[in-house]
């Protein structure tokens, strides 16, 4: 069974179980609310319509809590005037869980989710198996260097090395 209701100026498909977000209702978490805005309401192949409302159609939810939106940018600019106004804005929402949708003098409830079983924590290896432990990975082989080429080589050897001149031996000295 499904339904669509409205809440906040929006209109939501819900079926029992299900997690939704809306605009912000006046209401406490872990508090029960009741849906009375009931648009549609389909069972298998009957789909009941409202006009605009269906009669007597009610959703159950329990709030789960209070949550920001994401954040907006307003942004406003006015060229050739140096006017810009940079402003943000979060919409305040509620998250609520779908119970149960009433409609036509029939009742479906959410299932029960089964209780998950605890993990059984993993038992810690002594510290003398963890030193026998052998190395996860060789040592990496060491990179042979590259061949240079022999005739630039021998010809740096050859060049000896430039002199350094003080700056007054050059001004002492003539140009060739």
């Amino acid at each position: 069974m499904y339904a669509v209701l409205t809440s906040g100026g929006k209109q939501y498909r819900v079926e029992p179980g299900n997690t939704l977000i809306v605009e912000r209702l006046a209401a406490e978490a872990g508090a029960s609310i009741t849906f009375d805005r009931v648009l549609l309401v389909g069972d298998g192949e009957a789909v009941t319509v409202g006009t605009p409302l269906v009669s007597g159609a009610t959703v159950s939810a329990t709030v789960l809590g209070e949550e920001l939106g994401p954040k907006i940018i307003i942004f406003k600019f006015k060229q050739k005037a140096t006017y810009r106004r940079r402003t943000g804005h979060r919409q305040h929402l509620t998250r609520v869980r779908i119970d149960g949708i009433t409609a036509n003098g029939r009742t479906e409830s959410a299932p029960e989710a089964p209780a998950k079983a605890a993990k059984p924590a993993r038992a810690k290896r002594p510290a003398a198996a963890m030193a026998a432990k052998p190395a996860a990975r060789p040592a990496a082989k060491a990179k042979a260097k590259p061949k240079a080429d022999t005739a630039k080589s021998d010809k740096a050897a050859a060049k000896p090395a430039a002199k350094r001149r003080s700056p007054a031996a050059k001004k002492q000295s003539p140009k060739e």
